[in-house]
């Protein structure tokens, strides 16, 4: 590809960050996903990217996991057993200052096991009722799901996709001691960091005012009791998978069979099957899709690789690992960094410390924008169902001062 015809795919990508920046043009409206697949389409009727070279870019596994979990997400909403384990859960937060803390470090520290991709999925709708029945601002608590679920995702090597890439590459001895080991202390103060600059963000919302908690009852017994099953599958899988992965890690449980496991009580077993595929986030697979197409087609484009290669900085040095971490991930998405990151730093001989900055900055960069990681597309486009969003900049107010932070104290506690 020549330079002139690589340019053209960082123009797309370009412009699509300004479209979801701006949502609206004239009297135009746009949704994320919907901007990621014209994206999308331009690199491809461009000749940017071959056809062939655009479907082998969809991740399947990325794609039937999120379907997998979607599924049961909405038959978690749908029948009601959400909000009835939350109110019973929650029911302890007497303010929104409580309510603030147990979101984060609930959604924190969950995000280590279930990974944050589905709290993220599972949260949003939880988010949105209790801001209804409490009169709260649906953008603080949206924010403080997203930032909750990425931080705290740091500290586990199943806690993100990426995160599970640096496990799985051989050069971590012991992952599930080694991460906590590096990783946990820091992570407990980002999410005390996060809950700080919330609370400066949103020093109106609060307030003195209690909170009057009610018991919400199951609309559908039958649904609720195959989501539960569904639930009950997941937690068990995710539990045999960390097993294994200490006992005998020559077996592997794949996440996409873990949560397409989860879904079949749902599918094979409810009525409303076919209500519940029609409601499912079609939008964001619709989203994946495309940003799987446009990032190949700029990586393709070796623009970034060479600004890379050319560069006369010190790669190994943990500051700089963690800080190109967090800023490339903007453009290109922690999990493709991620994988064309750690054959160079194998190459480089880097240390545990450093492997820890790539896992730390890759995934707190999500902090940052919107697109820097999934669940911020999954929580915006599930919010957007429901009539609430975060615009690029509500999101990138509180998050790029946090993410810096963030960054200084992961540092600090690596170098």
């Amino acid at each position: 590809m020549t330079l002139v015809a690589g340019l053209i795919s960082i123009a797309v990508l370009g412009v699509v960050f300004l479209l979801i920046a701006a949502r609206k043009i004239g009297r135009f409206s746009f949704r994320i996903w919907q901007v990621m697949l014209l994206g999308a389409a331009t690199v491809l009727l461009s000749g940017e990217i071959a056809l062939m070279d655009a479907l082998a870019s969809i991740n399947v596994d990325v794609m039937l996991f999120l379907f997998g979990m979607f599924v049961v997400g909405e038959a978690l909403t749908m029948s009601g057993y959400l909000y009835h384990i939350a109110s019973r859960f929650f029911s302890r937060a007497e303010s929104v200052h409580h309510l603030v803390i147990l979101i984060i470090i609930g959604a924190g520290a969950l995000s280590a096991l279930l990974m944050n991709d589905t709290l993220a999925i599972v949260g949003t709708p939880l988010m949105l009722y209790f801001a209804r029945r409490h009169g709260i601002s649906p953008k603080l608590l949206l924010l403080a799901l997203a930032f909750a679920v990425t931080t705290g995702s740091v500290a586990s090597p199943i806690g993100n996709p990426q995160n599970l890439l640096i496990a799985l590459s051989g050069s971590i001895e012991s992952p599930f001691i080694t991460f906590p080991l590096y990783l946990a202390i820091p992570t407990a103060i980002s999410l005390l960091a996060t809950y700080g600059f919330l609370r400066l963000a949103f020093r109106d919302e609060f307030g003195p005012a209690v909170l009057v908690h009610s018991r919400e009852e199951i609309h559908d017994s039958r649904l609720a009791a195959l989501a539960r099953l569904s639930l009950i599958l997941l937690i068990l899988l995710i539990g045999v998978r960390i097993s294994l992965t200490v006992l005998a890690p020559e077996y592997n449980i794949r996440l996409t069979w873990i949560a397409l496991v989860a879904a079949l009580p749902v599918l094979a077993g409810s009525r409303r099957r076919v209500e519940v595929l029609r409601r499912i986030d079609w939008p964001t697979l619709a989203f994946f899709a495309g940003l799987f197409v446009l990032m190949a087609s700029v990586w393709q484009a070796g623009v970034f690789q060479a600004v890379v290669s050319g560069s006369s900085i010190d790669l190994t040095a943990i500051p700089v690992i963690a800080a190109l971490s967090v800023i490339a991930s903007q453009f290109i998405s922690n999990v493709p960094f991620v994988a064309l990151s750690l054959p160079a730093l194998d190459l480089l001989g880097t240390s545990t410390p450093a492997m820890m900055a790539l896992a730390a900055g890759s995934t707190i960069a999500g902090n940052t924008l919107i697109l820097g990681a999934a669940s911020n597309v999954i929580i915006i486009q599930a919010a957007e169902k429901e009539g609430e969003t975060l615009t690029f900049g509500e999101f990138a107010r509180v998050g790029i001062p946090l993410t810096i932070v963030q960054t200084a104290i992961y540092i600090l506690f690596l170098i």
